[in-house]
């Protein structure tokens, strides 16, 4: 996920508890990587099962009037 500044922080913690399926501490943690670093893994999947995360994100960040983006990127080996 990445960091922009203007999506609310509790959205994006809310976000990463519903489609990340994370609590609220590591949520937050994870959103504070996030605000601090520019960018945060919100966990690691198969392709298809991250391409359907980002979807989600993507798509809950719209209908909530938020610029939020999340990406997928291949774990180097």
């Amino acid at each position: 996920m990445l960091n922009d500044d203007y999506t609310p922080m509790e959205f994006v913690v809310v976000v990463i508890q519903e489609f990340f399926g994370k609590d609220l501490e590591v949520a937050t943690q994870i959103m504070l990587k996030i605000h601090l670093d520019g960018r945060g893994v919100c966990g690691v999947y198969s392709r298809d099962v991250a391409a359907t995360k980002v979807d989600q994100v993507l798509d809950a960040a719209a209908k909530a009037g938020h610029p939020l983006q999340c990406i997928s990127e291949p774990v180097e080996a």
